[in-house]
């Protein structure tokens, strides 16, 4: 490679590092690779050819998002090679909220200097997060931001775009009451509410070091956990049962995401002692003193995704879901309200 500036790396700005970044990360693209990829990294824009096979009316659905300041975590513990699923999974979780399949994704690291094996570590689990969602990652972007962040810091957005056939769209407005609501588990807080979780912990290197039995693990590696990705199994499920809405659980918790995939006059009806929480989210209550709306307001509280069917194929969207590998129950029903969301004590 011929291409170098000493001028511009005086600067702060070192080309050749950024081409020692794409070598490192080569090896975990090609981990990503789908039959649809048709040109490799480096050109100036990524090649897909979609596979159409019984789709007969193909629409593209597309989402993007970051990690947040779940990110400041990595930097405390210097471990970089997790955020990069988070960043998938805010990414592919919500485009198969309308049934759509993931089929590629693109991301984009700025950083404050470009160490290669630190990029390659943020690559990594991008790469593993495409690869749980079998969908490849076709480009991205390294942008080194000298004088904007500080050197050892980074942030991390991408983009996802799937598949799905017209006349297959989830149709939220068949749901009705008495249709059951199914609650799939997270794995944590995912990547949402960090800002108020470093509050109410007061995060710092000492901090995220304790470690809680309820956790059974220190408080940095139980929030670091990567966000869930159900991709396959919501596919599965999609093709075992008529799923008639789906809803993510990001930001804003229950009573942000679940009224967006219901109709006008219909509520969700859930029962507080039917709601499996996680341990976290209680340690981030009894901690920061918080109140329980405002947790089920910000927090997944557990539940990382749900999906409503009809009552009578409640058990066999369970029994799919688990043997997709996810942990479902019965969250609660829906009903004539305009509440949105109703949780009951």
């Amino acid at each position: 490679m011929k291409s170098y500036s000493d001028s511009y790396k005086a600067a702060g700005v070192d080309v050749t590092a950024g081409y020692r970044s794409v070598e490192l990360m080569k090896a975990h693209v090609a981990r990503t690779m789908t039959n649809g990829v048709l040109s490799g990294i480096g050109g100036f824009g990524g090649l897909f050819e979609i596979d159409t096979t019984g789709i007969n009316k193909p629409v593209l659905v597309s989402g993007t998002d970051g990690v947040g300041t779940k990110i400041k975590l990595a930097f405390l513990m210097d471990k970089h090679d997790t955020v990069g699923i988070d960043c998938v999974a805010m990414c592919v979780n919500d485009i198969i909220c309308c049934g759509a399949k993931p089929q590629f994704f693109l991301d984009y690291i700025a950083i404050g200097k470009n160490y290669p094996e630190k990029v390659a570590q943020i690559v990594s689990g991008v790469a593993e997060g495409c690869v749980q969602s079998e969908c490849a990652l076709i480009g991205g972007e390294t942008a080194e931001h000298p004088g904007l962040m500080p050197e050892d810091e980074y942030d991390l957005a991408g983009f996802a775009v799937g598949v799905v056939d017209k006349d297959k769209i989830l149709q939220p407005e068949t749901q009705k009451p008495g249709d059951v609501m199914i609650g799939i588990r997270s794995s944590g807080v995912h990547s949402n509410g960090f800002s108020l979780v470093r509050k109410v912990f007061d995060i710092n290197e000492k901090t995220i070091a304790v470690h809680y039995d309820e956790l059974g693990t220190t408080l940095g590696e139980s929030l670091l956990t990567p966000t869930r990705i159900y991709v396959k199994a919501i596919m599965n499920l999609i093709k075992d049962v008529n799923v008639k809405s789906i809803s993510h659980i990001t930001g804003g918790g229950f009573y942000e995401n679940i009224p967006r995939s219901l109709p006008n006059g219909i509520s969700a009806k859930i029962q507080r002692k039917d709601v499996q929480v996680l341990p976290i989210f209680d340690l981030i209550a009894k901690a920061g003193n918080v109140p329980e709306r405002d947790m089920f307001n910000t927090y997944n509280m557990g539940v990382g995704m749900t999906v409503v069917v009809d009552a009578a194929d409640a058990d066999k969207a369970i029994a799919s879901l688990k043997a997709s590998g996810e942990d479902a129950y019965v969250l609660g029903e829906l009903v004539s309200s305009d509440e949105g969301v109703i949780i009951e004590y």
